[in-house]
Formats: structure tokens, sequence, C-alpha cells
């Protein structure tokens, strides 16, 4: 049989897949995943830790790089970072600077630049320094929930913060400096890409839909279409674990490998909006995904977390934002084996072997009950 003559299948065939939030694409080559690997191999760390660690620069009561000395903490623990990556005062960027760098005569369409002013914190999720997300308790999830709100609602109220970035590198592959359970909050002057890409499309979404639903949300409607396939059949299913208020999926246009993005089931701006019973809703839901990624290669799963919503509580457009949370894990194939963007992905676009449908099947077999337990 010619090749064009072929029924098209999703998990053998070469295709692109479109990201509506960044308008973006991703290739997917699902045939790529059967070659065999000869590439590096990763050093897993041990995972044996202390709960308490008196060189841990993050444990309760110990002193930091700065000298600051941290409170003897019982439950989550906020500071500011010590190493921050933007600070609350500097100068603005003059044409006089920008042309000592730039040249004097440097067009201001290809040399643009501006100060950025901000605060960054870090959020200790535990007093134990030997837990990890997934093996803390529900009412200890619900606590970092509980303390990102705060955090939120606070830096909301600064007229001169504009975006609020709650996220989590967790392990060495992602760049982790520190074992210790902890986030980060870095809150900036001005919006930051991903965010405004994300923005941006929600917003063009609704002004299309708008004649037919004042409130249209790509959202909202993504999380019915997904209900809706998912009532079809499991086996194209990308919904990884849900609950009345929550999603957790690997999205259709997921690039990582076991990329995930957890979603609020009703329309909610920011974390600012949760009530009791949808914290612990997402607690249930952050617990019982990580655990699952635990499980699926019985280790400390690393990856990049980060909460996208509302910019801040009073941002024009935060009516058109949606509460939601992106997972970037780097592990392909196992636990020593991690998937690199290089090559094509860097001068080309973004490229995975697995489809999303056969990283959420993997990762809905998991046990939702931690494998260290």
């Amino acid at each position: 049989m010619l090749p064009d003559e072929e029924e098209f299948s999703f998990a053998d065939h070469s295709h692109r897949r479109f990201n509506p939030l960044t308008r973006s694409w991703v290739l997917c080559s699902p045939h790529r995943a059967k070659r065999p690997w000869l590439g590096q191999v990763e050093v897993t760390a041990s995972e044996e830790r202390p709960a308490y660690d008196p060189t841990c620069f993050l444990c309760p009561g110990n002193q930091r790089a700065t000298g600051a000395q941290n409170d003897c903490y019982a439950s989550t623990y906020v500071f500011p970072n010590d190493y921050a990556a933007v600070h609350t005062e500097q100068p603005a960027c003059s044409a006089e600077s920008l042309a000592l760098v730039a040249g004097e005569n440097a067009s201001s369409d290809l040399f643009r630049v501006e100060s950025t002013r901000g605060q960054c914190s870090v959020v200790c999720f535990s007093p134990r320094h030997d837990l990890t997300l997934p093996e803390l308790s529900l009412n200890e999830i619900c606590q970092i929930i509980r303390t990102w709100k705060s955090v939120y609602a606070d830096l909301s109220a600064n007229p001169d913060i504009a975006y609020i970035q709650l996220f989590e590198n967790k392990g060495l592959a992602m760049g982790c400096s520190n074992p210790h359970p902890h986030g980060q909050v870095w809150a900036l002057s001005s919006v930051p890409s991903e965010p405004a890409k994300e923005i941006e499309s929600l917003k063009a979404y609704r002004q299309t839909h708008i004649s037919t639903n004042p409130s249209a949300c790509m959202l909202c409607a993504y999380v019915r279409a997904e209900e809706d396939n998912t009532a079809a059949g499991e086996q194209s299913s990308r919904i990884v674990l849900q609950n009345e208020s929550f999603m957790a999926l690997v999205p259709f246009w997921a690039t990582w490998p076991f990329e995930t993005m957890i979603v609020a089931k009703h329309h909610v701006e920011s974390i600012a909006s949760l009530c009791e019973p949808r914290i612990a809703d997402l607690a249930e839901i952050l617990q019982g995904l990580t655990c699952r990624y635990d499980n699926l290669f019985q280790c400390s799963f690393p990856y990049s977390m980060g909460l996208h919503q509302a910019p801040t509580a009073t941002h024009p457009d935060a009516a058109c934002c949606h509460l939601h949370m992106h997972f970037y894990p780097p592990l392909l194939r196992s636990a020593t084996v991690r998937k690199f963007l290089v090559g094509f992905e860097m001068m080309a676009e973004p490229q995975r072997d697995l489809t999303a449908e056969q990283a959420a099947s993997r990762l809905r077999a998991q046990s939702p009950v931690h494998y260290k337990t």
C-alpha cells in the first residue's frame, strides 16, 4: 500500500499540534520513541536525607549564606530571596546608558531596553528537609496554597507590581540549588513574555466568541472539550485525574514528554478567588499528580512548575485570565534519561517522541500512593 493510502495514525505518524495559548506549534514524531538510546545518562541523586540538616540554608533556625537567620518555623515559611533577580530600587535606563552598550546611533527598533524592578521571595513548603511536595499531607499542601494566596494578595496591593510568578524548580536536573522543599515568588514591574503571550491569546479568544458568549474563555472551553473526549473513550483521553474543581491533564499540544497542566474547571481568574473547599481540591490534585510522577520511574521526579493566572488581582485583563499550572518535567524514558531541547528544537520548533495520549495513559496507570510510603 502506498504511504498516501495508509490510514493516518496519531501513534505512528509525524504530525504538528497547535498550542492556542502561545500560538505556536510542536512537532510530534511518535515512531522515534522506538530508537535505541545511546545518549547521556543522568546520575540520580541519593534520596536519603535527614529531616533536619544543620548545613541547609533553608532549614528552621539555620543561618543563611548572607548571615540572615531563619525563624524556627513549623509550617510554610516565606522570606526575601537573598540573591534576588530583581530589586525594588534601581535607576531607570537612560538613552545615555543605552548608547554606552548599543552605540550612539543605535536604532530604537533594534536596541530596546527597559529597567525592571521588583522583589523575589522564597517559600519553604515544610520545615522537613527530607520531604518533597508529593510526600506532604493534604493539610500541609493546603497550607502551601494558602501561603501562595496570601503572597499573591499582598503583592497585588502594591502599585509597583505588574506581575506575580509563583513557581517551583524540583531536582538537580532542573537546576535546583537546594533539596529542601521550596518554591519561589518573583514579582515584577512588567508582565514577562510567556504569560503575556497567553493573556493575548485568551483575550483574542474572548473577542472572537464575545457575540455568542460575553464571558467566553479558551480554557473553560478546553476543559469541557477534554471531558467530552474522555466520555467518548479513554483510549484518546489526555486527562490524568480530576475532581470537582480541578483537572490535571497532558495538554494536546504538550512539548515535554510528561508535561502536564492543572486547570480550574470553573472560571477562576487567580488563586485569590479560591475558597477553602477549592483549596482542598487543588491540594488533592497536586498530591495525586506529583505522586504519579514519582511512581512513574520510582524516583523523586524533577520538574519546573509554575502558576499562570491574572498577573495581579487588579490587572486590566484579569477577567480574561484563567487559573492554571504548568508542569515541565525533563525525564524521557527513565530516571536517568532526560529530554533535551536541542538541534531542531532550538533552530526550528519544539519536538516530542511521545504523544500526549500515550503520556497521559502512562501517568493514569500509576498509583496515587507514593512509592516510598
